[in-house]
C-alpha cells in the first residue's frame, strides 16, 4: 500500500477532484452500484465538492468511484483481473510492450496511478490526448477452467452443454463507465477486502497520445486466448481425410512451414517471442507497436493480425496455408486456394497425389507379312491356296499410343508427335490432307480424304485419348476416356502439312520402282510412297528369273489368256500386251500414257472381255461415257480422287462414236490432274497415274485425240462372233477367276526378265509418250513379241475421222484449184462435195471455214498442208495448198 494515499473517503474525493476527476459514491453492499438516484448526469457533469461533503461526510459506509471519459478529463482505466495477474498476463504484456517500443509509455502507466483490487487485480489510469476515450472494452479473455466455475455457471452448463464460460482478463473503463478506487473497503466489495494504492495517485496520471494508447490496447488484445475459428474468407473449406494416409499440400505446409518464410519473406519483422508465441510488426509501420501474433492459439499455429493496414483481415486468424494463399494469390477464394495448393505441390509439399490410370488392353494387328508377295512364275498356284506361304498365321501385339488431351494445345502437339512417330497405322497424307486406304464391298481399294468426323473416328480407334480430372474422393487425379474434340480435329486438318507418310498412289500388283527394284510386299512402300493392295493373292518370287520361267509366262499370257482374241494384226496384240504391262512399270516410267481404245467391227468380238481382264488382274474402275466435256471432267476427277484401281474404263461408247474431246486430250498428256471437287470450292491436284481404257464398236478419233491413242482392234470376221466356241481356256472369265494370280505372276516375270537382261529400251518416237513407248518397245523386243506401234500410221489414217476428212478436202482443193493460187474461203465453199461439214451435216459459213483453216494452218494431212496468204489490200486472208517438198 502506498503510504501517501488518503485514509478517508472525503480526503480521497478532494484529492481526485483536485486532479479533475468526477467522483461518485457507491453502495457498501458488494454490488459496486452507484449510491445516487441516477448517475447518468455525472457522465457529462463533474460532481462538486459540496456533493462530496454530503456523500462522504457522515458515518454511513460507502465506497468511492471515479467516472471515466471526457467528464474526468479524458481518463481511461485499464484493468487486469486477479486471475490475469495469476496467469502472468501482466508480465507478458509488459514484455511485449518493451519489445515493441512501447516500454516507456507503458512504464508511465504502471507507475502513474496503480491500484490493487480486492481480487488481486490491477487498475491503471491514463489520460488520452488527441481523441475521445472509447467506451468500456474487453481487450483479452480466456475460457474459464472447471475449478473456477461458480454454482450458477455449473447449472448453466447442465442446462446448455457446450456453453462457453468466459473469464475476462483485461478490460477498460472508458466513456460512460466508472470504477471503484481506494480507500473503498469493507462491505463495498463482496470479498470484504479493500482497494489498495500501489503506485502514484490521481495527480500522477500519465498523459499519452491517442495513437500510443491504441497501440497499447492492441498489445493487450494480443494475449486474448479465446478460440477464434478461421472464417471461410481465411481458410479452405473443411475436407475429409484423404484415403491411404494422403496429405494435402496445404495441410503439409501448415505442419512444416515457418512463418519466417511466409510473412517474413514479405517484410514482416518478428520483434519478440514468448514461449511459442511470436510478435510481428508489419512492413512500413513506425518503430512502435505490434501488428500480429503467431503461435498464440493453443490448438493451431495461426497468424492473428490486429492492424487494418495490411492485406489481412483484422481480428481474424489465418492458417499458414491461408496466409500463403493470400500473399501469393491475392485472395482467399476457392480458386486461389487451388492455385496455391498446386504451387506448393511443385515445391514438394503434400503426398504424391494418386492418379487412377486407364485400363488399356493391347490390340492385335492383322497377319504378319514376311515381305514375299508375288507369285512364283515357275508354277501354277493351287486354286485352294489363298494364304501367304511360309509359316503360321503370326500376329503381333501393338500397344495403342496414349495421349492426355486435357489441354487442347497440348493435344494438338501430342497428336502431331504421334503422327511423326509413325504410330498410326494406315494413315497417310496427300496434298489436301490426311487420308486412309480402305476396301469397298468388292475388295477394291479406295482412298478416303479425312474430314473432321473421319479423323475423330480414326483417332478413337487407334489412340487412347483421355483427360485428367480431379478425383474428389482421393483429391488426386484420374484419367477419363475422352474423344478428341471436333475443333481439335478441324485445327489439325487445317494445317498446310502433316507429319505423315506421303501416299503417292495405290498399286494392286508388284511394280517396278524407279531404281529398277521391285515393290513386292503388301502395304506401304517407303521408297516410292505407293501402297500395295493386291487384287489377287500373291506368292513368293524366286530369287532369279530363268529363261524357262519367262517362256512359261509368255505361254500363260499369249497362248492361253489372249490366244482366241481376233486381233486385226500382230500390232493390236502387242499393243494390248503393252497396255497390260503398263501398271507394273508405271512407277519406273513416270508420266502419262496414251488412252487405250479397244474397238471392234461388231458386238460380241471380245472388247469388253479384254477390258475386264484388267479388272481380274489389277482391279478396274468404270465410269460411263458422259454426254459432254463438263460431265467428263467431273467423272475423271471423281475417279482419280478416291478410287485406287490402276485402270479406269469407259465401256461401250456409242457405235461409230468419234472420240474428239479436248478434256480427254488434256488428261492423257498430264502427269497431274487439277480440278475443283464436286460440291466444294477447293481445287485439288491429283497424280494421273492410271491407265485409261475406252471400248466401243467402230470407234474413231478426231482432233488431237488421234496421236494420243493406243489402238487395240478386233475383227472376228464372222456373222455371229458371240457364238464362237472351242477356246483354248474355255470360259475366259472363269479361267481368269481361278488363274488371276497366275497371270499377275506371268506379267511380273516378263518384266523381271527384261530387268535382269539389262532393261534395254528401243528408241520409239511417240510425242509425250516417247519414253514409255521406248521402254515398252524394249520389253516386247525382249519377249520377242512383234508389232509394237507398227500400224500406228495406218491406224491414224484409217481411224482418225477428222484427218481422213481433211485429207480428202485438201486433195480435192489441190486438184481443182491451180497450184499456188491463193483463194478466199468463199471460193473454197464451191467444193461442196469435199468441204468438211458441221455436226448437223450443213456446210460451214465462209467465216466458220476461215476459223477451221486458221486452226489447221501448217498441219500436214498426208503430204498436203494449208498455207495462209494475207491480202493487205483487201484486208482479208487468202488460202492455198502446199505439197510436202514443194519448192525445196
Amino acid at each position: 500500500m502506498n503510504d501517501a494515499q488518503p485514509t478517508d473517503l472525503r480526503a480521497s474525493a478532494r484529492e481526485m477532484d483536485d486532479a479533475g476527476l468526477c467522483v461518485l459514491p457507491t453502495k457498501a453492499d458488494g454490488s459496486k452500484a452507484a449510491d445516487v438516484r441516477s448517475w447518468s448526469p455525472y457522465k457529462v457533469q463533474r460532481s462538486v465538492p459540496a456533493e462530496h461533503d454530503q456523500w462522504f461526510g457522515g458515518d454511513r459506509p460507502r465506497g468511492i468511484a471515479v467516472v471515466y471519459g471526457a467528464v474526468s478529463g479524458n481518463v481511461e482505466m485499464i484493468e487486469f483481473e486477479g486471475h490475469a495477474i495469476e496467469d502472468g498476463i501482466l508480465d507478458e504484456v509488459t514484455d511485449i510492450m518493451n519489445a515493441s517500443g512501447l516500454g516507456e509509455p507503458w512504464a508511465q502507466i504502471l507507475t502513474g496511478w496503480a491500484t490493487e483490487s480486492p481480487s488481486g487485480g490491477r487498475h491503471y489510469r491514463v489520460r488520452i490526448e488527441g481523441a475521445d476515450v472509447p467506451g468500456n472494452t474487453k481487450l483479452a479473455s480466456r475460457l474459464a477452467r472447471e475449478d473456477e466455475y461458480t454454482d450458477e455457471e455449473k447449472q448453466r452448463l447442465r442446462e446448455k452443454p457446450g456453453t462457453r464460460i468466459i473469464r475476462v482478463q483485461i478490460e477498460t473503463r472508458g466513456e460512460g463507465g466508472y470504477g471503484l478506487v481506494e480507500p473503498s473497503s469493507g462491505t463495498v466489495h463482496a470479498s470484504g477486502k479493500p482497494y489498495l494504492r500501489l503506485e502514484g495517485g490521481p495527480a500522477s496520471i500519465p498523459t499519452l497520445d491517442a495513437d500510443t494508447m491504441q497501440a497499447i490496447r492492441d498489445i493487450c488484445r494480443m494475449v486474448d486466448t479465446l478460440p477464434k475459428p478461421e472464417t471461410p474468407k481465411t481458410a479452405p473449406r473443411e475436407l475429409p481425410p484423404l484415403p491411404g494416409g494422403g496429405v494435402r499440400p496445404g495441410e503439409d505446409f501448415d505442419a512444416r512451414a515457418d512463418w519466417d518464410q511466409i510473412i517474413g519473406a514479405h517484410g514482416w519483422e518478428c520483434l519478440h517471442q514468448r514461449g511459442r508465441t511470436r510478435y510481428w510488426r508489419r512492413p512500413g509501420k513506425e518503430t512502435r507497436g505490434i501488428s500480429a501474433t503467431t503461435g498464440h492459439a493453443p490448438d493451431k499455429d495461426r497468424l492473428f493480425v490486429f492492424s487494418s493496414s495490411t492485406d489481412f483481415e483484422a481480428w481474424t486468424p489465418y492458417s499458414k496455408f491461408a496466409a500463403y494463399t493470400l500473399l501469393t494469390q491475392g485472395s482467399n477464394t476457392t480458386p486461389a486456394f487451388k492455385r496455391a495448393a498446386a504451387d506448393l505441390r511443385q515445391q514438394g509439399y503434400g503426398s504424391e497425389p494418386p492418379r487412377q490410370r486407364l485400363s488399356s488392353v493391347p490390340r492385335q494387328s492383322g497377319p504378319l507379312n514376311d515381305g514375299s508377295s508375288a507369285l512364283d512364275p515357275d508354277s501354277i498356284p493351287d486354286p485352294d491356296e489363298h494364304e501367304t506361304a511360309g509359316g503360321p498365321d503370326l500376329r503381333v501385339v501393338r500397344n495403342r499410343p496414349e495421349l492426355d488431351i486435357t489441354n487442347e494445345a497440348d493435344a494438338i502437339d501430342g497428336l502431331l508427335d504421334i503422327m511423326a512417330s509413325e504410330q498410326l497405322p494406315g494413315l497417310y497424307k496427300r496434298s489436301t490432307g490426311p487420308c486412309w486406304v480402305y476396301e469397298d464391298d468388292q475388295g477394291n481399294p479406295l482412298v478416303r480424304q479425312l474430314g473432321t468426323d473421319n479423323l475423330r473416328a480414326y483417332l478413337a480407334e487407334h489412340v487412347t485419348t483421355f483427360q485428367v480430372v480431379r478425383d474428389p474422393f482421393t483429391e488426386g487425379t484420374k484419367e477419363v476416356r475422352e474423344l478428341v474434340m471436333p475443333k481439335t480435329c478441324g485445327t489439325i486438318l487445317g494445317r498446310r502439312d502433316w507429319p505423315l507418310l506421303p501416299l503417292r498412289g495405290i498399286v494392286t500388283s508388284p511394280v517396278v520402282r524407279p531404281d529398277g527394284t521391285l515393290v513386292k510386299a503388301p502395304g506401304y512402300d517407303r521408297a516410292t510412297g505407293l501402297y500395295m493392295h493386291p487384287r489377287v493373292p500373291l506368292r513368293r518370287l524366286q530369287p532369279q528369273v530363268s529363261k524357262e520361267s519367262v517362256e512359261r509366262a509368255k505361254d500363260i499370257v499369249l497362248n492361253q489368256m489372249l490366244a482366241d482374241f481376233p486381233f486385226v494384226d500382230a500390232s493390236d496384240c502387242a499393243q494390248y500386251l503393252g497396255a497390260l504391262l503398263s501398271p507394273i512399270i508405271r512407277p519406273y516410267v513416270p508420266g502419262p500414257t496414251p488412252v487405250v481404245i479397244i474397238t471392234s467391227t461388231s458386238q460380241g468380238s471380245g472388247k469388253t472381255l479384254l477390258k475386264d481382264a484388267f479388272g481380274y488382274v489389277y482391279g478396274l474402275a468404270e465410269t460411263p461415257w458422259p454426254e459432254n466435256d463438263a460431265e467428263l471432267r467431273k467423272s475423271i476427277t471423281a475417279k482419280l480422287w478416291d478410287c485406287g484401281d490402276p485402270v479406269i474404263a469407259m465401256d461401250n461408247l456409242p457405235n461409230g462414236h468419234i472420240v474428239k474431246s479436248p478434256i480427254l486430250s488434256s488428261l492423257v498428256t498430264s502427269a497431274n490432274w487439277s480440278d475443283r471437287l464436286l460440291g466444294s470450292t477447293s481445287s485439288v491436284s491429283i497424280p494421273n497415274d492410271r491407265l485409261w481404257v475406252l471400248t466401243g464398236n467402230n470407234l474413231r478419233t478426231g482432233g488431237d485425240n488421234a496421236r494420243r491413242t493406243l489402238w487395240v482392234r478386233l475383227d472376228p470376221d464372222c456373222p455371229n462372233p458371240d457364238q464362237r466356241d472351242n477356246f483354248a481356256v474355255g470360259d475366259l472369265r472363269a479361267w481368269l477367276t481361278d488363274n488371276a494370280s497366275t497371270v499377275v505372276a506371268a506379267l511380273v516375270t516378263m518384266v523381271r526378265g527384261w530387268l535382269a537382261d539389262g532393261a534395254k529400251t528401243v528408241n520409239t518416237r511417240m510425242g509425250d509418250y516417247s519414253r514409255w513407248a521406248s521402254v515398252m518397245a524394249g520389253i516386247l523386243a525382249y519377249l520377242e513379241v512383234p508389232g509394237w506401234l507398227a500400224n500406228r500410221e495406218a491406224a491414224a489414217a484409217v481411224l482418225d475421222d477428222e484427218a481422213e476428212e481433211w485429207a480428202a478436202f485438201l486433195t480435192a482443193w489441190h486438184e481443182t484449184i491451180p497450184e499456188g493460187r491463193a483463194v478466199p474461203t468463199k471460193e473454197l465453199l464451191g467444193l461442196k462435195e469435199d468441204v468438211p461439214r458441221l455436226h448437223n451435216g450443213d456446210l460451214p459459213s465462209p467465216k466458220q471455214l476461215g476459223h477451221w483453216l486458221k486452226a489447221r494452218e501448217g498441219r500436214y494431212y498426208d503430204d498436203l498442208k494449208v498455207v495462209r496468204v494475207p491480202d493487205s489490200h483487201r484486208k482479208q486472208n487468202l488460202w492455198r495448198v502446199a505439197k510436202y517438198g514443194e519448192g525445196r
